[in-house]
């Protein structure tokens, strides 16, 4: 069973973080501070990091760096970013100091297990899993209706998901595909008898 480990100075958001993530199947630590979220790590490294931005003492950003500076191997932890922060600078040096995600709260959780899921397959698999031709359901579920004419709007009421999850899906299945656009994305599935 994945083992992730949430670092939030908020204890509600924590609490709230580790219940929706139990429910999902995973073990989930959790950690106060940088400090303590650093300390854990090096102790029992986990499958998977979520981590604030925005804390006292040590933030999530300093935490990532320390992490690459003294333990480069932990560094490789798959590291997802949570901030209330909707700023795009804030996401550009996440991703600098190596976070493989970022999303923003109050966490959309329906959004959040997509991303640990694929996070925590990819940091098993390495590139393997994610070379080019491989698709989970969902990303051909969406590519299949794009490939029907479908909007993301209209997507989203025929698969009831969120049309922010929905173009994550898109996103995820371009970068798999190595394309540029939905269309080119469809039109690679459908070379690769991925979707019908």
């Amino acid at each position: 069973m994945p083992r992730i480990l949430c670092v939030d100075d908020d204890e509600e958001t924590a609490s709230l973080l580790a219940e929706a993530l139990v429910d999902l199947g995973y073990t989930v630590e959790l950690a106060s501070d940088g400090e303590a979220g650093l300390s854990a790590i090096q102790m029992s490294p986990p499958d998977l990091v979520l981590c604030d931005v925005r804390m006292p003492g040590m933030n999530g950003l300093d935490l990532l760096e320390q992490l690459a500076a003294t333990a480069p191997h932990l560094a490789r932890i798959p590291f997802v970013f949570l901030t209330a922060l909707d700023d795009r600078g804030s996401e550009i040096a996440a991703r600098r100091k190596g976070a493989d995600d970022y999303l923003t709260k109050p966490v959309d959780f329906e959004m959040l297990a997509v991303v640990v899921e694929h996070r925590l397959r990819a940091g098993r698999g390495g590139q393997s899993q994610d070379a080019l031709g491989h698709l989970t359901g969902r990303e051909r579920e969406v590519l299949t209706w794009a490939s029907r004419g479908k909007t993301s709007a209209e997507i989203a009421l025929i698969l009831d998901l969120r049309e922010r999850t929905v173009n994550f899906h898109f996103d995820q299945a371009m970068k798999r595909l190595n394309v540029v656009n939905r269309t080119h994305a469809v039109a690679r599935a459908l070379s690769l008898r991925l979707i019908d």
